[in-house]
């Protein structure tokens, strides 16, 4: 940034309503850090949008996942990409910061990268070269100055596969502890529970309920016929609860369905154990403290498209499930595709109702997370990526 007294010019570029949190968390530490003499431009969501950005158009125009809605939704989403890179060589910013969404957000920086190299860009959440496409780090280090990673293990895959320089910024969640945990006593103990609470998260969209929302109503009735006496809950994402309530009416165990965030994590509160789809809400279990059985079926064209990708180059990592990635072993059961059937996710669940060597395994575990995903001096995520978003801005001579 120059010497001049002239504000500091962020320009911001989100695709969903997770990277608008993210987004939101960054524009206040930043306003913090430099005493409000920073300015946002560019694309995000109504958190961002409280704080000061004009949206360049609606996110939901952009916010799809998954092979097929994306060919569907193409034509509009190239006029985006364009219009936003458009945007951004207009505002000529000190640095701009891309948020997830790497489909939208990456296709923005490459192009403003080939249009104007000085402009210094900052990537936020990088995308899961670990899992597969590895080469996606090389090629990313063209056009990205900067990564932040929310996962403690990411700064040292990227050096290993030539990625940009990676900084672990800190997940979201370990800024909100009294969510996860709560109060003592919220979870009664397992010895005492009278039944026990088995969660079940069968995914937050609609492709992932359509494969797993009937595998798992076996599994519970496998567990029912096996005498495992629970109380069954299910969190459902607002848009799906519909759909699950249809799905799980005539289980063998009828499930208590709880829509909404805070509901959600009440009830992760007092979970005794889980039975979840591969994803990020394994993240949120394994900081409550939940054991859990992972499983994930991929969609016939997904798994396609995969194979052909991962010939290529080997997945980093020797799991699917974060907590066992951070925690450097496979202490979390999980089943995919083939393996997600009935009686194997039965057998795995079971342990975790009663007090086994399993589940004090798991429960050992799950308690290092906190200490591994913490930020030096206590930290908050938004303060640290703040701290590299103004060191990369500030470090372009001339600006």
């Amino acid at each position: 940034m120059s010497s001049d007294s002239r504000p500091l010019h962020v320009f911001l570029v989100v695709g969903e309503e997770s990277g608008d949190q993210l987004g939101a968390r960054l524009m206040e530490a930043l306003i913090r850090r430099t005493g409000g003499s920073v300015r946002f431009s560019g694309l995000g969501g109504s958190r961002m949008q409280a704080l000061g950005l004009a949206p360049l158009f609606p996110l939901h125009d952009i916010a799809v996942m998954g092979i097929g809605p994306v060919l569907a939704r193409l034509p509009t989403l190239v006029r985006r990409v364009y219009a936003t890179v458009t945007a951004a060589l207009a505002a000529d910013p000190d640095v701009m910061v891309i948020i997830d969404s790497p489909d939208f957000t990456h296709q923005v920086a490459k192009r403003v990268r080939k249009e104007r190299g000085a402009i210094p860009i900052v990537g936020y959440v990088s995308p899961s070269v670990w899992a597969w496409r590895p080469g996606r780090a090389r090629k990313m280090a063209v056009y990205v100055d900067h990564l932040l990673a929310i996962l403690p293990f990411e700064p040292e895959i990227h050096a290993r596969l030539g990625g940009p320089t990676t900084t672990y910024v800190g997940h979201p969640l370990i800024d909100r502890p009294d969510l996860l945990l709560g109060t003592d006593g919220e979870r009664q103990p397992l010895a005492t529970a009278d039944p026990p609470t088995l969660l079940v998260l069968p995914g937050s969209r609609h492709s992932e309920v359509s494969r797993l929302l009937e595998v798992f109503g076996e599994t519970v009735g496998r567990l029912a016929a096996k005498g495992v006496r629970f109380e069954c809950v299910i969190p459902a994402v607002p848009h799906l609860q519909e759909t699950i309530t249809a799905g799980s009416a005539s289980w063998a165990v009828r499930p208590t369905i709880v829509s909404g965030e805070a509901a959600k994590f009440a009830a992760f509160r007092r979970a005794h154990a889980a039975l979840a789809a591969s994803g990020t809400v394994t993240l949120e279990l394994a900081l409550a403290g939940v054991p859990m059985v992972v499983a994930y079926r991929l969609d016939a064209l997904f798994r396609i498209v995969k194979r052909i990708v991962l010939a290529t180059g080997q997945p980093q990592v020797s799991s699917m499930v974060l907590p066992n990635i951070i925690l450097g072993r496979n202490v979390i059961p999980e089943h995919l595709d083939a393996d997600v059937t009935a009686d194997g996710l039965a057998a795995a669940v079971a342990p975790l109702l009663a007090d086994t060597a399993e589940r004090a395994r798991q429960v050992e575990a799950l308690g290092d997370l906190w200490t591994r995903m913490a930020l030096p001096g206590g930290r908050s995520p938004g303060d640290a990526a703040a701290d590299v978003v103004l060191a990369t801005a500030r470090r372009v001579p001339g600006r």
